[in-house]
C-alpha cells in the first residue's frame, strides 16, 4: 500500500490506534503520578492538582481518546491536552538536558523521560487536525496554565530538579514564555486545522 498522509491520517485515526496509545497514555499517566509521589506527599493539599504537571497532561489526553473512540468530542479536553502535552513534552526534556550539561549524566532513566516526554509533545501536536475547540476553549486553557505557573513558581510547587535549584528564577521565566508559546500555537491550531484531515 502506498504510504500517503491519508493514509497515515487513516491509521493515526483508527479506533484501534486510538485504543492503543489511549492504554500507552493510562499506564504513562499512572507512572507519572508514581513518580511525584515523593513530592506529593510533602505538598499542602491545597496544590495537589497542581503538582503533577506531566502525567495531568496526559490524563487530560487520556480523555481526548477515549471521547474519539466512543464517537465524541471533548473541546476543552482537547485544548487542555494539546497545550500541556506541548509544553510540558518540550519542558522536560529541556530540564534533563539541562541536568546533563549540569552534571554530565542523567542516566537511563533520565533518557527514558527524554524520550516520553518528547513523545508527548509529539502526539499533542499530531492531532492538530482532528481538534474541535474554540477560541473561547482557549481561554480557559491559558487561564489554567498560567495560573499553574503562577503555583509552581511564587508558592514554590514546582517540580523539583534538585541539581537545578540554583536557576528556579531562570526556569521559571522560560516557564512563563513556553506556556504563552503553547496558548498561541492553540490559536493557530485553529487557523491551521482546516488546512488538515480530520
Amino acid at each position: 500500500m502506498e504510504i500517503t498522509r491519508a493514509n497515515i491520517w487513516y491509521v493515526l485515526t483508527h479506533k484501534s490506534f486510538l485504543l492503543l496509545l489511549l492504554i500507552i497514555n493510562v499506564f504513562g499517566t499512572i507512572y507519572g503520578y508514581y513518580w511525584y509521589g515523593w513530592q506529593l506527599a510533602i505538598t499542602k493539599p491545597i496544590f495537589l492538582i497542581f503538582v503533577p504537571d506531566s502525567p495531568t497532561a496526559s490524563l487530560f489526553f487520556c480523555f481526548v481518546l477515549f471521547a474519539w473512540i466512543i464517537g465524541k468530542r471533548w473541546p476543552l479536553m482537547e485544548v487542555l491536552a494539546l497545550v500541556t502535552l506541548v509544553k510540558y513534552g518540550l519542558w522536560a526534556d529541556v530540564m534533563n538536558i539541562w541536568t546533563l550539561i549540569e552534571t554530565g549524566s542523567i542516566g537511563w532513566q533520565g533518557w527514558m523521560l527524554v524520550g516520553s516526554h518528547f513523545a508527548m509533545a509529539v502526539q499533542g501536536i499530531l492531532y492538530i487536525g482532528k481538534y474541535t475547540f474554540s477560541y473561547w476553549h482557549i481561554a480557559v486553557a491559558a487561564v489554567w496554565t498560567l495560573h499553574n505557573d503562577v503555583i509552581d513558581y511564587v508558592f514554590g510547587q514546582m517540580p523539583m530538579y534538585r541539581d537545578l535549584a540554583n536557576y528556579t528564577s531562570y526556569i521559571g521565566y522560560f516557564t512563563f514564555w513556553l506556556s504563552i508559546a503553547c496558548i498561541f500555537l492553540a490559536v493557530f491550531a485553529i487557523r491551521w486545522r482546516k488546512y488538515l484531515p480530520n
